[in-house]
């Protein structure tokens, strides 16, 4: 129910009270309403925000009927994550659809001689002057980015997003925050999907209780032989000590993970509807795309216009749910037995794809002997704004690393 977002929206005192007496409770639907009653109640006595614990005990105290139910209210409003700008449309819809309606009786009555043209004439300049920028004449801030600069740098810099395992990623890169949209490219065989086996099972650690999983959407090798890649990163064990354990080994990989490590499991080429489902359903903390290229249900006259398609849908969707995105794909094969690559050598695109990440992150690989475990990470493209530890002057940064293929890791030199 999309009214729930609303009801989560209005736990803050002064969300609720610019739409006070024009949002009211018959508004929602039969079952919402003694959620909404409840907590329009309290606001118009305490003036005081509420969080969702809060809003649940004031629903039991107030003996609500059909305690399941509300239980179950309860436990989607504290896993609900909607922009409050999406929020603020909904409402606003809402109570367009109001004031139309309070327009058509009017004019109903007019027809039949029971109200004035004036009256008509007059809901319908309130009307226009309140139903996009306007709400009971105060302006509506939710089309605009905030001004409030403590608020900006606690989301953009302050707090620290999702952490890479590799230190030198948190260097050069700093945290994934939610909205934020970059891709991984490399040539074949040089460790693509090790590379996010090693880092997201790492950012699975971090995920408080109460967030959205990892879901990685697996269009490249099968999708068990990555399950168990993911077990080897994040434990730091070999396919043996695997094997020598596997009850145990499980135990240790849901406790370090939370369970919210999830892989996708695809039976064939994966369409852009699944993965925007998927979003909608579980709301993710993290969405990977290994590899983003082959989603379906995109046209387009040309290769390169097809795939700057799925790029940009996959920035919008980075925004609509407030996760980072991490997609993959390949270098063509100008990349091949090169340690640095750059933007130039990203696989069948001109500038669409580049244009629309925030950050790009190249891994090179060369085929002298001796150096078939090393890798070569360069941020050829890099527009986050990294945290406090961060060193500036590697946001374009080149460096070496390992790769530790026994046990699926990437590590520092």
């Amino acid at each position: 129910m999309t009214e729930l977002s609303i009801i989560k929206l209005f736990l803050n005192y002064d969300v609720w009270r610019t739409y006070a007496g024009n949002l009211t409770v018959r508004d929602f639907p039969a079952e919402l309403q003694p959620v909404f009653s409840t907590l329009d109640n309290y606001h118009a006595v305490h003036g005081e925000n509420l969080t969702v614990d809060d809003l649940a005990n004031l629903l039991y105290t107030n003996k609500t009927k059909d305690k399941e139910y509300y239980n179950g209210v309860v436990d989607t409003l504290r896993n609900l994550v909607c922009s409050d700008a999406t929020v603020h449309s909904l409402i606003q819809s809402i109570l367009d659809n109001k004031r139309l309606k309070e327009i058509s009786l009017v004019a109903y009555d007019v027809t039949e001689g029971r109200k004035s043209k004036e009256d008509l004439f007059k809901l319908l300049a309130e009307f226009s002057q309140t139903s996009e920028d306007v709400v009971d004449g105060k302006e509506d801030t939710s089309l605009f980015i905030s001004d409030d600069l403590d608020s900006l740098l606690e989301q953009s810099f302050t707090t620290q997003g999702l952490r890479w395992r590799l230190p030198t990623l948190n260097k050069m890169l700093g945290s994934l925050r939610p909205g934020d949209f970059g891709f991984v490219f490399a040539r074949p065989e040089t460790g693509k999907t090790t590379f996010l086996a090693s880092e997201t099972t790492f950012m699975a650690e971090q995920l408080p209780a109460d967030a959205g999983p990892v879901i990685w959407f697996n269009n490249e090798e099968q999708g068990n032989k990555v399950k168990l890649r993911c077990y080897q990163a994040s434990l730091g064990l070999t396919l043996p000590q695997l094997h020598a354990n596997p009850t145990q080994n499980k135990l240790d990989f849901l406790e370090r993970t939370k369970g919210k490590h999830k892989i996708y499991n695809a039976t064939g080429a994966i369409h852009k509807k699944t993965v925007e489902s998927l979003c909608r359903q579980y709301k993710p903390s993290l969405v990977i795309f290994d590899q983003i290229d082959k989603i379906v249900g995109f046209d387009a006259d040309r290769e390169d216009l097809k795939l700057g398609a799925i790029y940009q849908w996959g920035r919008e969707l980075a925004k609509e749910h407030q996760c980072p995105f991490i997609a993959v794909c390949q270098a063509d094969g100008t990349g091949e037995g090169q340690k640095w690559l750059t933007m130039a050598n990203v696989a069948n695109a001109k500038t669409a794809k580049q244009a629309e990440a925030d950050w790009i992150l190249g891994i090179g690989k060369i085929h002298d002997p001796g150096y078939e475990n090393l890798r070569y990470l360069h941020a050829s493209k890099n527009k986050l704004f990294g945290d406090a530890d961060s060193d500036h002057t590697l946001r374009h940064g080149k460096c070496e690393v390992l790769i530790n293929v026994s046990n699926a890791r990437y590590e520092d030199i």
